[in-house]
């Protein structure tokens, strides 16, 4: 009986052990670093492959199309912005940036850097005063964008109706429209739409 006890004891300490061990490295930070490229979700809602995944599409299809083609010269664009018509918080510059990256590396159209006017104005009024007049740079001779690169992002979602189970499921819509604007004539030279849905197993219970 007393060997059983001990065997018991012994085991029960074994256990412990392992259980805090096991514990402690639950709660170890660790990191590993993630492809980029790789489409991985964690759940239904919009994310970076996502950002990565539209622009690809938008710029690849700009590329090809007629109206960046038939230009005579590279066109001057400006970046108006992508409205954020979801039901969060997201940093869309990102995705115009990425555009405009791809654009300009491709060499079929430039663009003027709206976003740092202030400051290009600063530095040419430091230099008109404080700078060698061989080097300054003359003042009035910025170009004139001709087209305007805008756009919005919409989002619908749905969820699975109350009932008795052990998890929900959440589905989420995307559409990005993208647009160009002559803006000479008010009109829109080109535009497209990218899509997409994804659906998510929520568990009721969890953290």
């Amino acid at each position: 009986m007393n060997r059983a006890m001990k065997w018991i004891r012994t085991g029960s300490v074994v256990i412990t052990a392992l259980v805090l061990t096991g514990g402690c490295a639950a709660f170890r930070a660790s990191t590993t670093d993630v492809n980029v490229e790789e489409r991985t979700h964690f759940g239904s809602t919009y994310d970076y492959t996502d950002m990565r995944f539209l622009t690809e599409e938008v710029a690849s299809e700009l590329l090809g199309s007629r109206f960046l083609n038939d230009q005579p010269q590279p066109p001057i664009m400006m970046i108006a912005g992508v409205q954020n018509r979801t039901m969060d918080h997201r940093d869309l510059k990102a995705m115009t940036d990425r555009v405009r990256t791809m654009v300009i590396q491709s060499g079929k159209a430039q663009f003027v850097n709206e976003a740092r006017r202030e400051e290009l104005l600063r530095e040419q009024g430091y230099q008109a005063a404080h700078a060698t007049a061989e080097t300054q740079v003359s003042v009035g001779r910025q170009l004139g964008a001709k087209y305007m690169l805008s756009g919005s992002l919409i989002e619908m979602e749905d969820r699975s109706k109350r009932q008795v189970r052990v998890s929900k499921q959440q589905r989420n819509y995307y559409k990005l429209t993208i647009e160009i604007t002559d803006l000479e004539s008010g009109l829109i030279a080109w535009t497209t739409e990218k899509e997409f849905a994804r659906q998510a197993s929520l568990p009721l219970i969890g953290w």
